[in-house]
């Protein structure tokens, strides 16, 4: 619990774990309208339930209108798509379905590492407005999670509740309460911390190749020009103003050197590699320890 006394609000939602904090317990209303956004979320964008809108535009090539927050993934999707030359694409679920890691959690490889194909080849994202010329899978798992913290984080404004803590599985957001101290987990042992960083109002969101892993070596942060999984990254943290934007800069930092993000968004961060070493950034005030 971030605050001792606080009252906490528990869920399951787009297939992991939720908690809300907050100073008094949250009412029906908030709790009925926190779930309701989240099922809308889900039948949206998920790739893992057929009637989802994403499901159905695997399955045939056409026009389809998104919601309203389709807007702000395919800003920065598209920034980081070009930043990274292709390797953190939107495209990427055909992969990780390749890799086993789809609808039937098979977790078993079809073949080889697959790349997906490129993004104006096979799609036109502009704004909710989404054309594919061919059936892809589309994946906004390394924004989505962000998105979604943000989106509920509106909807408990819109009822008036002002301070929070909402958990998502690792994916944070402090809204106008006292800072949190917040372990940052061992890449290769989730019982032990690397360090702390102090959580002020904002996001803080980690990506690690520990989570959703399976088989041998394979995770679900994959090199979008090759399909395959990254190796040199370990883990990533990033803190930024809005979860949305942590959460898509933590999976970046795979891909990215942080210095060439900071010229495009205002964040601090930490990336730890496979050999133990670690590079984060000036505004980064974590301790790791040694």
């Amino acid at each position: 619990m971030p605050h001792p006394g606080w009252h906490n609000f528990n869920f399951e939602g787009i297939g992991t774990s939720w908690e809300i904090s907050t100073p008094e317990p949250l009412g029906p209303a908030p709790r009925s309208h926190v779930l309701a956004e989240v099922e809308r979320y889900d039948s949206t964008w998920s790739r893992f339930r057929g009637d989802s809108l994403v499901s159905r535009m695997s399955a045939r090539p056409g026009h389809f209108e998104f919601p309203a927050e389709a807007t702000a993934l395919a800003s920065v999707y598209r920034i980081l798509y070009a930043l990274s030359n292709g390797a953190m694409t939107p495209l990427i679920g055909g992969s990780l379905e390749q890799l086993g890691y789809g609808p039937g959690y098979s977790l078993r490889p079809h073949g080889a590492a697959t790349a997906p194909p490129a993004w104006d080849d096979v799609l036109e994202w502009r704004g909710t407005s989404v054309t594919a010329k061919a059936p892809v899978v589309l994946d906004i798992g390394a924004a989505g999670k962000g998105q979604l913290v943000d989106l509920l984080a509106e909807v408990l404004r819109g009822h008036g509740v002002t301070e929070f803590f909402i958990d998502a599985s690792g994916d944070l957001l402090n809204s106008g309460s006292p800072s949190v101290t917040v372990a940052l987990e061992h890449p290769y042992d989730s019982s032990k911390a690397i360090g702390t960083v102090p959580l002020g109002t904002g996001a803080l969101c980690a990506s690690a190749s520990n989570r959703r892993a399976w088989g041998d070596g394979l995770h679900h942060v994959l090199d979008g020009t090759t399909g395959a999984p990254v190796r040199t990254v370990v883990a990533t943290w990033a803190m930024a103003g809005t979860a949305m934007e942590a959460d898509a800069l933590a999976t970046a930092l795979f891909f990215v050197p942080g210095e060439v993000l900071e010229r495009h968004f205002r964040f601090s961060w930490l990336k730890v590699f496979s050999n133990g070493s670690a590079e984060y950034s000036a505004e980064f005030e974590g301790a790791l320890f040694t």
